[in-house]
């Protein structure tokens, strides 16, 4: 019997490169998004649309459509980038980040949760601009902040679902080429995928809760 993996963020981007990967692979693929995409309708076995994952309705319109279905892989992508600089802080901007980038991925994975059994594994796609101990340039107040708080986040769920049988990873994809940096990356997001991807394959009980690098480099809190 196929995995099955479902993927929020999945119509663009390293979401749906990583839909494809995992349709390549043989895995059943549940595409979430807010507005479907045809390059996503031609890799996804099936794609609920019409989901903010920053409204409470709609995350849970989506357990409700998985109501007794299993998962064997969540992966919590779907994200948002501003530019925040001091003296020019926008805080709605913030707030928003906070909500998609933080709050949404704790959101769905709670949600989500009874078709999560022993085995399952959970994705966090955040960034090493979470990381504190990296932060040598300053700037980016909403998103360093928000992929900090679900690094927190990640960490508290692989230490709560651990009793479950459940691995929690905080991935970084690296520096892909996405409409989030105007395409400005250093690798395509299907090379963010396919590290992405092996680091899930890598996750044990033992290393849950860690935070790496798509490329397999241990990134510091």
């Amino acid at each position: 019997m196929a995995s099955t993996v479902l993927i929020t963020g999945a119509n663009r981007g390293v979401g749906l490169a990583l839909a494809r990967h995992y349709q390549q692979a043989g895995w059943q693929v549940i595409g979430v998004c807010r507005r479907g995409s045809d390059e996503l309708s031609e890799v996804a076995t099936r794609v609920i649309d019409g989901i903010n994952v920053t409204r409470e309705a709609d995350v849970a319109r989506l357990a409700e459509a998985l109501a007794g279905e299993s998962l064997d892989l969540l992966i919590n992508n779907a994200g948002m980038l501003h530019d925040e600089s001091l003296g020019a802080l926008d805080f709605d901007a913030i707030r928003a980040q906070m909500e998609i980038n933080a709050y949404a991925p704790l959101r769905v994975t709670e949600a989500l949760l009874p078709c999560l059994g022993e085995g399952a594994k959970i994705a966090n796609i955040t960034s090493r601009m979470g990381s504190i101990a990296d932060n040598d340039s300053g700037g980016r107040y909403g998103y360093r902040a928000s992929k900090a708080a679900l690094n927190a986040f990640g960490k508290s769920l692989a230490m709560d679902l651990a009793p479950r049988g459940i691995a929690v990873a905080q991935l970084h994809p690296g520096y892909v080429q996405t409409r989030m940096v105007n395409f400005g990356g250093l690798i395509t997001p299907d090379e963010a995928a396919q590290g992405i991807a092996a680091r899930i394959e890598a996750l044990t009980l033992e290393t849950s809760g860690g935070f790496w690098h798509s490329n397999g480099e241990p990134l510091p809190w």
